[in-house]
């Protein structure tokens, strides 16, 4: 391994301001121009998963660099072959790898992102520097050296993973890359994400519900009831504040909740915070001296996905369908908040830890996830994402129950709070089972005498059309030769 990733506290201006944030380290230190394009990620808001994704590229080409050292000498070569490998792995028929780097074959998907990321890192590095033509190819030289020739390669080039030059290509055109990576199988969308209906009451009443602890229990339906009941991402649902559920006005006895996008989502009131009018990214600072979570990193991280907000102090609405688990969350909230308040915390997150250890701290999706899967082993049920046995799952579930309400499509969109209509495809899409149910049905109406789409008649299919496949009528047509005997 040429590289290795740590995670480091950057500073960059005399503010009190530091990000933490994951480098490469290699043998010459640390790769600045890599960190560099990091800090410019962590600017434009990526997630922690996409830079930990770009590492990993970069870390596989140095890798790869540096195990082929001396043997290429056309980049283009180099560049394309190292893609080919990602697909293929670097392991021969016999077992053997003299290269050392023994990679086993990716996934169409994992390769596809690497060449992106790659792509958008060396495009990046062209535009940012002129790096002067050297090949490092042939001799042993910083791996920094490498990372420029390859963006001064792309840029000059344009054969790695790059643009066609030719300006008079059409703009679209000339965006083609040369090394694009192979085009993935099309997936249809089933109820394989989707949380099975017939295991959910099991789950919620004696999965989740059959903690020891009963305050962990409640804490954990309430989450649940989030996702199920009110399609909200996990991540939405642990960002919920103490002040953000309130009582229906046209319903006392259902709750009404409120998600608010930490960083621009209007702050309560607050007769203790000097500032007023502030977005809730200041009023975490000037109250607790923390920074929103979709900032942090490590396991107090939550991610923030949706791009719509339901009104303009940026905060989205819980929509519970069926309505009844409004008022469900509602009396268990109720409860809740009695185990929330006996316990001292400097935050105002709702959901907290009750474990010796993190007593009162903000509970993280990993211990979430802990404790989603002992639910599903009490029922005998083990954690499966293809089978929809997974915190999302839960999203998908709530999605399907509003498509076989026939509810209109643009109000499925406001439930789901997403931008598109298409957005919402993988998680209003017939599932493989009713698709079955429908085709048995149609089957049923093709044998009613009273319908009015005529039944299949085998026979009379195959008496034409088959001049191309049995010209000589030995099988098909109104008298085949060879009868079965």
């Amino acid at each position: 391994m040429s590289s290795v990733k740590v995670r480091a506290t950057i500073v960059e201006d005399n503010t009190g301001i530091k990000s933490q944030l994951p480098i490469l380290l290699t043998e010459q230190g640390e790769l600045s121009t890599v960190t560099d394009y990091l800090l410019k990620l962590e600017a434009d808001g990526v997630s922690n998963s996409v830079m930990n994704g770009f590492l990993q590229a970069v870390s596989l080409l140095l890798d790869y660099m540096e195990a082929n050292r001396g043997l290429f000498d056309d980049p283009k070569l180099l560049f394309q072959t190292f893609s080919k490998r990602l697909y293929t792995g670097t392991i021969g028929e016999d077992g053997l790898d003299p290269s050392g780097l023994y990679w086993v074959p990716s996934s169409t998907n994992n390769v596809n992102k690497h060449i992106h990321r790659l792509t958008a890192f060396t495009d990046w590095l062209a535009d940012k520097q002129g790096t002067a033509p050297m090949n490092p190819l042939r001799n042993a030289t910083p791996h920094e050296q490498r990372l420029n020739y390859a963006a001064w390669y792309r840029k000059k080039q344009n054969d790695f993973l790059g643009h066609i030059e030719d300006k008079t290509v059409n703009k679209t055109i000339r965006k083609a890359r040369t090394i694009k990576g192979r085009t993935p199988l099309t997936k249809t969308e089933d109820d394989a994400i989707a949380f099975p209906e017939k295991h959910w009451e099991d789950f919620y009443m004696n999965g989740i519900g059959g903690a020891s602890d009963p305050r962990v229990a409640l804490r954990d339906k309430l989450i649940l009831l989030l996702m199920h009941g009110g399609g909200l991402r996990e991540s939405e649902a642990l960002t919920l504040w103490v002040t953000d559920v309130f009582e229906d006005p046209y319903n006392p006895d259902s709750a009404i909740v409120r998600i608010y996008n930490e960083v621009d989502g209007k702050a309560p009131n607050d007769p203790e915070v000097r500032s007023k009018n502030q977005n809730r990214e200041t009023y975490l600072k000037e109250k607790y001296a923390r920074i929103p979570r979709q900032r942090m990193k490590g396991t107090a991280h939550l991610g923030w996905k949706s791009r719509v907000v339901d009104h303009k102090d940026n905060y989205i609405q819980v929509q519970w369908f069926p309505t009844d688990y409004g008022k469900v969350f509602m009396s268990l909230w109720k409860n809740y908040q009695k185990y929330r308040a006996s316990i001292d915390c400097h935050h105002p997150y709702a959901f907290i830890s009750f474990h010796h250890s993190a007593l009162g701290n903000p509970y993280t999706i990993n211990a979430f996830h802990d404790n989603y899967a002992n639910g599903l082993k009490r029922i005998g049920l083990e954690p499966n994402k293809t089978e929809g046995k997974d915190p999302h799952g839960h999203r998908h579930n709530y999605g399907r129950r509003l498509e076989r309400s026939g509810l209109n499509p643009l109000v499925i969109r406001r439930c789901m709070h997403h931008k598109s209509l298409d957005s919402q495809a993988p998680y209003t899409g017939k599932g493989q089972q009713e698709i079955s149910d429908e085709l048995t049905q149609a089957t049923l109406q093709l044998a009613n005498p009273e319908s009015k789409v005529k039944p299949l008649d085998w026979k009379a299919l195959v008496e034409h059309g088959f001049d191309d496949i049995d010209p000589q009528g030995y099988f098909t047509g109104k008298h085949p030769k060879l009868r079965g005997k």
